[in-house]
């Protein structure tokens, strides 16, 4: 009676832990969808992955049950004995009792093929709505939609049937061995029956079949994967590996005709040399790649197949419709390219992202369970006047909730509020950041206003929280009390039925959910708030850019989030990180921080990979011409694909095939630390009239120095605003010409014999100097390097800008402001600073080191010992004061000189 009772209770418990959670997961986030507008997409994803698990479990249990039924017609009646510890035991093998377990163990294993196969269900989609490329490959002639949609589904293809023949043959061969149809008799070999040599032999026909298939896909495959100097089809793989891989496939082709054979005749002969030929065929090719690879190649034979390489790569990343122009680098700035160039520097970013952020973290959290996550940087029109921003949201962080309970972390304390906003390049008399809108609620001192800034979806926010209830909703701190408020938005699921909150109690692994009198049926559950987490969720095919952005549209608050549409089976393009060997900034997502809505935007209607998920969900993406247009302005080219262009055009800006080869013009992205760093130098925002513009504009800007160099060799640029947005330009500087690079500025600005004593004892007195990215800005056909340089004290949280570096040709300053150091190198009226002989380097493997630099007229130094006396006064540095003093009249006396 207790075993009865044993089945049963098994299937209660995996009914209950397993099975009713999915089925309510599945049900709740069917109505999050409903919720989201994208019940479709989530619907043509379960059909996807129902059709073809589907298709894959009938396909595998209809031929793992023919072949166990054929196998089952050789058992007949018989005992089999088995040793055991406790002796021989006798089994008796029996037709009605393997039958239903086979059965079973047929229908388990074709299961398993089916949910194998119901995860691929993205291949399968790109598969059917593949869209054309329009550029065939080289070598074979197809179009690369051939690779990127079509070739990944018939590798699973072929790996899904080669798997089936192999377990039917596994099954099959259980059974003839089981039923003692395969007697192995060490004086006349294997005697297999006629109807199970048929079998077998037709089961390794069908192998052999599939092994020819494998071969012929194993061809174009080649052009996707690494082959000799360059990615694809190189001179060894046109001689060899590809004739090769053709007579494999004919071996297989001619053993399959044998296996076949081997079906009609009781000699084994055929069977065997289907397989001695298969395998040496497979042998031979392998000793002949060997032997030519390890043969010189040629330059002049490898010449088509770089070409190939150094086309496709450009086409893949975009490079190909990069705009190049060559500035001289050494031209003299003076005092009215300055003034006309006010723009651009006006809106130099003086705020590094992580200095700013922990000041944020500092003067305007309020509260210690409000969180800067991150600093974004954008700009907008303030006042009439095109400025470069930084902002950042202030969320809500539940983990640090003063009295952390079911009630405040899914009621009361629901969402962030507010923002931080200040331009890039202005500071307070203290060094702290201007703010144009800061503290709760929002006050602006400008004209861009913040009529909703409720932050219920956002970077942080991941877990749920029901709103409309009875229970009072956090609203912001006022004071010494709080200020409370009733969620009005159409954002999350209503709760509107006692099933629903049963549900959700289920989902959530919380009775307060179903027992709790505050919520209601007219209360909504908000979830999946994050916005990776909820972007992701709807379309999880596309890759998205690590960095959205906040920004501001009608007084309210959105996050865009760059999608990018990749792949890693272009032909012939060499992948950059993580496989990616082509990559389209085609969508742009965008998410309510108030409702919670979600939009994807097409904006690149020329991507094949785009257009053809365009064709699997139909209503996923909207036209650009949908997005607000305030909202268009705020589109930024992403760093993710900017950075990855850049460093494959550091390499693939070389077409010369015979330069590539030899990899004579390499370039490299800087570093600006000091000899023991290596940190690369990031792409960074700015706002700049670039050279042979007429206005300055929003964009996105990298170095490049030779490789093993210090020196400068160009810059990259990618555009953000108006009909330029996406568009890549490449300034070169000539190679005769030495353009000082970014750690050669480095190296100088510590040895300057100002600033570096000057930064010793600030950090000796018990505070900390933090240099700031350092900025490269073209002004006309030269450049200024500036750097910040921010000050915290020991123990203190709150860096503070101090000091701004200016670096121009051979002459570098620092003062308190941008302003005050231009002034002094481009002085009103005057001439403009210029070197009286020119800096001497010495070259190293990997660095050049600048000797001090030059002596300026004397009267521009008598003022130079002057403010550094008067700065060192300021500071308490009574040994510089003196020492500044000294020299001053040094000077002094040699201008009293006749």
């Amino acid at each position: 009676m207790k075993r009865s009772w044993r089945l049963p209770l098994v299937g209660v418990f995996f009914l209950l832990a397993i099975v009713l959670p999915a089925l309510v997961t599945f049900y709740t986030d069917w109505l999050w969808f409903g919720e989201m507008g994208y019940q479709e997409v989530f619907a043509t994803t379960l059909a996807a992955q129902g059709t073809l698990g589907s298709m894959a479990m009938a396909i595998a249990f209809g031929m793992l049950f023919v072949n166990f039924r054929l196998a089952m017609r050789m058992v007949s009646p018989r005992q089999m004995v088995v040793a055991t510890r406790e002796g021989p035991l006798a089994i008796t093998i029996d037709r009605r009792r393997i039958q239903p377990v086979g059965t079973a163990v047929v229908a388990g294993l074709a299961v398993l093929f089916g949910l194998f196969s119901s995860g691929q269900w993205q291949e399968w989609l790109l598969f059917r709505h593949a869209q054309p490329f329009g550029d065939v490959d080289p070598i074979l002639g197809y179009d690369a939609s051939f690779y990127v949609f079509r070739l990944p589904f018939l590798d699973l293809l072929r790996g899904y049937l080669v798997a089936l023949v192999a377990v039917s043959a596994v099954v099959a061969g259980a059974i003839y061995t089981v039923a003692g149809a395969i007697e192995i008799d060490l004086g006349r070999g294997i005697r297999i029956p006629g109807p199970a040599r048929r079998h077998l032999a037709t089961l390794a026909a069908a192998l052999l079949l599939l092994l020819a298939f494998g071969a012929y896909l194993d061809v174009p495959r080649m052009l996707t994967a690494p082959g000799g100097i360059v990615h694809g089809v190189a001179n060894v793989d046109a001689a060899v590996r590809i004739p090769a891989l053709r007579a494999l496939m004919v071996a297989a082709l001619v053993g399959t005709a044998l296996a076949l054979y081997q079906t009609a005749t009781r000699a084994w002969w055929p069977i065997i040399t289907a397989v001695a030929l298969y395998g040496v065929v497979a042998a031979a090719g392998s000793a002949a790649m060997q032997r030519f690879v390890i043969a010189p190649n040629e330059q002049v034979r490898e010449t088509p197949f770089i070409e190939h390489n150094i086309r496709a790569t450009r086409k893949a990343f975009a490079l190909d419709q990069v705009e190049e122009r060559e500035l001289s680098g050494d031209a003299l700035l003076t005092r009215a390219d300055i003034d006309q160039n006010a723009a651009t520097l006006g809106n130099v970013r003086l705020w590094d992202h992580q200095p700013l952020l922990q000041t944020f973290s500092q003067i305007q959290e309020i509260r210690t369970y409000y969180d800067f996550v991150s600093v974004h940087n954008d700009r907008y029109m303030i006042d009439g006047q095109y400025r470069q921003i930084m902002l950042s949201a202030r969320e809500l962080d539940s983990n640090t909730l003063p009295n952390r309970n079911w009630i405040n972390e899914h009621l009361t304390f629901t969402h962030g509020y507010g923002v931080a906003l200040g331009p890039v390049n202005q500071v307070t008399p203290e060094g702290l950041p201007v703010l144009f809108i800061k503290d709760l609620p929002p006050q602006s001192s400008v004209d861009l206003k913040i009529e909703e800034p409720s932050i219920y979806y956002g970077q942080r926010s991941n877990d749920h929280v029901f709103v409309k209830t009875n229970a009072r909703e956090f609203h912001y701190p006022k004071g010494e009390d709080n200020v409370y408020n009733s969620y009005e938005g159409t954002g999350g699921v209503p709760v509107s039925s006692f099933l629903r909150r049963l549900l959700f109690s289920i989902r959530f692994r919380s009775l307060k959910v179903l027992l709790s009198e505050d919520i209601t049926n007219e209360s909504r559950v908000m979830f999946h708030r994050s916005l990776p987490a909820r972007i992701t969720r709807i379309a999880p095919f596309l890759k998205y850019d690590p960095d959205p952005y906040l920004l501001i549209s009608s007084g309210r608050l959105f996050w865009l989030q760059d999608a990018y549409t990749t792949t890693g089976r272009y032909p012939y393009s060499t992948p950059a990180v993580a496989g990616i060997n082509y990559i389209r900034n085609s969508v742009k997502a965008t998410l309510d921080a108030y409702h919670g809505t979600v939009a994807f935007y097409l904006i690149d209607e020329t991507d094949p990979i785009a257009l053809t998920l365009q064709r699997a969900f139909p209503t996923l993406f909207r036209p650009l011409t949908d997005m607000p247009e305030d909202m268009r302005t705020r589109l930024r080219y992403p760093e993710g694909i900017f950075a990855l262009q850049a460093g494959m055009y550091a390499t693939y800006h070389m077409t010369n095939p015979a330069v590539f080869y030899n990899k004579e013009d390499m370039w490299e992205i800087p570093t600006s630390g000091a000899e023991t760093q290596s940190e690369l130098m990031q792409p960074y925002y700015a706002m700049m009239r670039l050279p042979g513009e007429q206005q300055p504009e929003f964009i996105q800007m990298l170095p490049f120095t030779p490789a093993r160099k210090d020196n400068l060799a160009s810059w990259m640029v990618a555009r953000s605003d108006g009909d330029q947005y996406g568009r890549l330009r490449v300034f070169q500087f000539p190679k005769q010409k030495v353009v000082f690079g970014p750690r050669q500025i480095v190296a100088r600005i510590n040895q300057d014999q100002a600033i570096s004593p000057q930064i010793t004892l600030w950090n000796q007195q018990g505070s900390e100097v933090l240099q700031g990215t350092l900025l490269v800005i073209p002004i006309e056909e030269s450049l200024l390097y500036i750097r910040p340089l921010y000050l915290r004290s020991a123990g203190g949280r709150i860096p503070e800008l101090k000091r701004v570096i200016v670096a121009h040709q051979n002459q570098i300053v620092m003062e308190e402001t941008l302003d005050q150091a231009l002034n002094r190198l481009f002085p009103s009226g005057g001439r403009p600073a210029a070197p009286s002989q020119p800096a001497s380097i010495e070259a190293r493997d990997t660095e050049a080191v600048v000797t001090p630099r030059p002596e300026a007229s004397a009267s521009l130094r008598a003022r130079d010992h002057y403010q550094r006396a008067i700065q060192a006064q300021r500071d308490g540095n009574w040994t510089l004061y003196g020492e500044e003093l000294k020299r001053l009249g040094e000077v002094i006396d040699q201008m009293a000189k006749p």
